[in-house]
């Protein structure tokens, strides 16, 4: 019988005392001893464990948005293609996410549903920061963080900086493409409103591509962006819908009702309707 395999022999390192290991590394001690069931139900660790990897990969998401907004403004388009090419790999991920979570039946979810209390993925500030990084501005929805002075913070701030969307709006200015005045010195603490003017900027970047080459690539993968946030939305309510129906979520939303009211709510207006104007 040959010997077992020893990776040493190759140079693997075996011994770890007083040295940085894989685990030490990653936090792993910290990561894997954060799922705290609060009833015995057994599909609560499922239920956990989706929603803190969700926020892990949003966590991501804010960091690549940033520095593709940051990239944007300072006219790095390479750097910002990256950059948002891997927001929506990350958003792929969150898809695959409710495949796993939709496992999980009505019957699983009541075992440990009244245990959550007013817990609710409503509640998420980090959802709530992508969504006022990347357009979709609403200072009412600042209310659910206000126990917490540092996250509201945090959010209030952003809301005084150009979103993604105003800064792309911004660089077809700069590339000599007429934007109209009102548009530019908005107040960038209210929701872009689709307009006229932006939209035929982007009908010229559509229509003129060899000359707007690299403004028609940003807007290809701000689609993208949005084409990725939206199948999340759906494949949120559709999950909701199947494990709970239409009652009314843990947060006080109307669960279902409410979940489809965001998926009418548009981040880059004018790269839609442009397609309809070509």
């Amino acid at each position: 019988m040959s010997k077992p395999y020893d990776p040493s022999i190759e140079g693997a390192q075996m011994s770890f005392d007083g040295r940085m290991s894989y685990s030490d590394y990653l936090n792993l001690d910290k990561i894997l001893t954060a799922q705290r069931p609060v009833s015995t139900a057994h599909d609560e660790l499922l239920f956990i464990i989706q929603h803190q990897t969700s926020e892990l990969w949003m966590r991501l998401a804010i960091h690549e948005t940033a520095a593709a907004r940051t990239a944007i403004a300072s006219g790095n388009l390479p750097e910002a293609f990256k950059m948002l090419s891997r927001v929506t790999r990350i958003f792929e991920q969150l898809n695959s996410a409710w495949d796993v979570l939709r496992t999980m039946t009505p019957s699983d979810y009541t075992a440990f549903r009244d245990a959550l209390g007013q817990s609710s993925g409503f509640q998420s500030y980090q959802y709530r920061h992508i969504e006022f990084m990347v357009g979709n501005r609403n200072a009412a929805m600042l209310r659910p963080h206000e126990h917490r002075p540092d996250i509201a913070e945090m959010l209030t701030a952003e809301l005084q900086v150009p979103s993604l969307y105003d800064e792309a709006i911004r660089l077809l200015a700069r590339h000599g493409l007429t934007v109209p005045d009102a548009v530019l010195n908005r107040d960038v603490a209210e929701t872009h409103s689709a307009n006229a003017g932006v939209q035929d900027a982007w009908q010229q970047v559509y229509q003129n591509t060899d000359e707007h080459w690299k403004l028609y690539e940003l807007a290809e993968k701000l689609v993208d962006f949005e084409d990725y946030f939206r199948r999340w939305r759906f494949n949120h309510v559709t999950t909701v819908e199947r494990v709970i129906g239409f009652k009314r979520g843990t947060g006080g939303t109307g669960g279902v009702s409410y979940l489809r009211k965001m998926l009418d709510v548009v981040l880059f207006p004018e790269l839609w309707s442009v397609r309809t104007a070509l």
